[in-house]
């Protein structure tokens, strides 16, 4: 079907003629409609990877790639533990936690709050929480010292600054003479983070580990251990090769669990845009069809000749399959070289134009993420340009079949 004459006589329809310059200009826009449909696609997936990239690095700079605590919620050996989490070859870095839920108060204001308990030097070896520090310094936190660290949200909830002192209340009670009383401690707040993600900055306050034992009534003890392994997507079987080797049971969670819902909605969200930017290719791409029916049409007295010379109808339906491939090859790659320069500037163009027409596509007081980022990844070029390409050359099939089904006596009766 595609020896040299078909691909010859293909090739030679594909090309503007003085009789056939609109069926051409047909096949041009075809081939244009093909091209921006894959430029399109490439760069609004660009854009959603960027975006889910950037969203997973807030989250999982505030929590760990996966934890493994207690049946009862605590560990008690857990310096040993974490020495035997730190030899495993593939965990990169290892700290213990305490955690627990608590409230609030300064003047009339309460908030719950989740209260993590953290070791200032080990910390930054499972998480970038430091990086994400607004105001103070994340070295503050002092055993005995009575400091934390809150969330943007949760500070300005509570009208809390650095240097203000902060009440917070435990649910476990203490037992008094005058009756059971809650256990009440009085922080100064050191620092204030932002990581632009409700559920960390509206109610996750960071003090010292050991202060934070002494007020769950935790000492010696720790919640668990919080490890970083070095690929993101193995953390459950890697967490739990670590969890067997410490011995007896253990809950082991991993970030997938905790934020499995949010990911799955970024996924199912892509793959319905990716289905509906789809539709778009299709269209062009099944311009070809009355492109290729106007070719069979105008051409009707040369397939005629060509097959009283011996072409079959196979070879007939050859040329035409030949012409629907250069159109849909050429557009399929044009679309993809533009995707790929699209997303790979979007980060600088976005800027310029938002400078030019004087707007900002995401304002600060709106949107957590205030640039448009792109991360291109080649998986979905290559999908791309495939579906683009296989659409094509379906959409040629059919013309190119009623090609092959001319009668060349028919045709030549008025010729």
């Amino acid at each position: 079907m595609f020896a040299p004459l078909e691909i010859c006589i293909g090739l030679r329809y594909t090309r503007a003629k003085r009789r056939s310059r609109f069926i051409s200009f047909i096949s041009l826009t075809s081939m244009l409609g093909i091209a921006l449909g894959v430029t399109a696609l490439i760069t609004v997936l660009s854009v959603m990877n960027g975006f889910e990239l950037e969203l997973r690095t807030r989250i999982l700079g505030m929590a760990s790639h996966a934890t493994i605590t207690g049946l009862d919620r605590t560990l008690v050996d857990w310096r040993e533990q974490a020495k035997l989490a730190q030899s495993h070859p593939r965990v990169v870095g290892v700290a213990p936690y305490v955690d627990g839920q608590a409230m609030l108060t300064l003047g009339a204001a309460v908030r719950g709050t989740m209260v993590r308990g953290i070791e200032p030097l080990e910390e930054p070896k499972v998480s970038e929480v430091a990086s994400f520090m607004e105001e103070g310094s994340f070295k503050d936190l002092e055993a005995g010292r009575y400091r934390i660290i809150l969330g943007r949200g949760l500070a300005n909830a509570l009208g809390a600054r650095l240097g203000t002192k902060v009440t917070l209340v435990a649910p476990q009670a203490k037992v008094t003479p005058a009756g059971v009383l809650p256990r009440l401690r009085r922080f100064t707040v050191a620092g204030i983070f932002r990581v632009d993600h409700g559920q960390y900055d509206n109610s996750l306050a960071l003090v010292h580990m050991q202060d934070a034992a002494k007020l769950f009534r935790l000492q010696g003890k720790v919640s668990g251990l919080r490890l970083k392994v070095d690929e993101l997507y193995a953390a459950r079987s890697i967490s739990r090769e670590v969890a067997r080797t410490f011995g007896g049971l253990f809950y082991v969670t991993d970030w997938t669990q905790h934020h499995a819902n949010f990911f799955k909605a970024l996924k199912t969200e892509k793959t319905v845009m990716f289905v509906i930017l789809s539709l778009i290719v299709a269209v062009a791409a099944f311009n070809i069809v009355s492109t290729l029916i106007m070719v069979v049409t105008d051409k009707q007295a040369d397939i005629a000749i060509l097959r009283t010379l011996g072409l079959t109808p196979r070879r007939v339906m050859g040329v035409f399959i030949v012409q629907g491939f250069v159109i849909g090859l050429i557009g399929a790659l044009l679309g993809a070289l533009g995707g790929i320069g699209l997303a790979l500037n979007v980060e600088t163009l976005v800027p310029r134009i938002e400078e030019l027409f004087n707007t900002q596509f995401l304002p600060a007081d709106i949107y957590y993420i205030t640039q448009v980022p792109s991360d291109l990844r080649w998986p979905d070029v290559y999908a791309v340009t495939a579906v683009a390409f296989v659409l094509t050359v379906i959409a040629t099939i059919y013309p190119a079949w009623q090609a092959s089904r001319t009668d060349p006596a028919q045709a030549l009766r008025y010729e």
